[in-house]
């Protein structure tokens, strides 16, 4: 038996989300069982030093994903989390953080999204110095494409191992951590920085620490008051009573 949230109670939640909530939807999580990282070598696809070694090699793995993306939907979970924000009245803060650079709490509803680890839909040159700015694109292409402006390498628009966050997903996050009265983390490992530090922070700033999870995690997991484990499709919609 699940304890639905009494939202009335908040004013200013923040959600993170990690690959665990897409895995019902089809798409593979990083780590753990049947993660991408069993089967693919991350220093090989998925660096700052692979970019710079072989663009074309990191641009047809995050090509791959990419197509994985597109053939997936959102599911229960995705839903009653867009279901959540959009029944909120407009006084009260809603934040969704997703580790995840799939775009389907956009599909499902959510608007307030920081994608802090960027989009696999999106497209931005690999050169720093090039005024062209990321744009949207769901076309799937083997052949690395070169940009317009520079002819640098393209390169989808996700963080890679070794670069930073960027600094506007960091604001977004850091704002709406210290205003939260209700940190809910889910599908997560929360083992990850910066991320792992969300519900120290939250904690600290006296928010309500809730955390949804296939299994229990180690490190950081005292400072949720609440765990609930198992699938994100069926606790959520409970959870929040939608």
């Amino acid at each position: 038996m699940i304890d639905r949230i009494d939202i009335a109670k908040y004013s200013n939640i923040v959600v993170l989300t990690g690959a665990g909530i897409s895995v019902p939807s089809g798409l593979k999580p990083f780590r753990g069982p049947g993660g991408l990282w069993n089967d693919i070598d991350i220093l090989k696809y998925a660096t700052v030093e692979a970019l710079q070694r072989d663009p074309a090699g990191v641009w047809n793995f995050a090509n791959y994903l990419r197509e994985q993306v597109n053939l997936v939907k959102p599911n229960k979970a995705h839903f009653a989390l867009a279901e959540l924000e959009n029944s909120l009245p407009s006084h009260k803060e809603f934040t969704l953080i997703t580790q995840n650079v799939d775009e389907l709490h956009q599909k499902a509803g959510n608007r307030k999204v920081v994608e802090y680890h960027g989009s696999i839909n999106k497209t931005k040159c690999s050169n720093k110095k090039c005024h062209l700015q990321p744009y949207k694109d769901t076309h799937s292409s083997n052949e690395m494409p070169r940009c317009s402006l520079c002819s640098s390498p393209l390169r989808h628009d996700i963080i890679l191992f070794g670069e930073d966050i960027p600094s506007d997903a960091q604001l977004r996050s850091s704002s709406a951590l210290r205003k939260s009265d209700l940190f809910i983390a889910i599908g997560t490992s929360g083992t990850v920085y910066p991320a792992a530090d969300f519900v120290t922070i939250a904690r600290r700033l006296g928010a309500t620490t809730i955390l949804v999870n296939l299994e229990d995690i180690e490190e950081g997991g005292t400072m949720f008051q609440q765990v609930y484990l198992g699938n994100a499709e069926e606790i959520l919609p409970e959870l929040f009573g939608v």
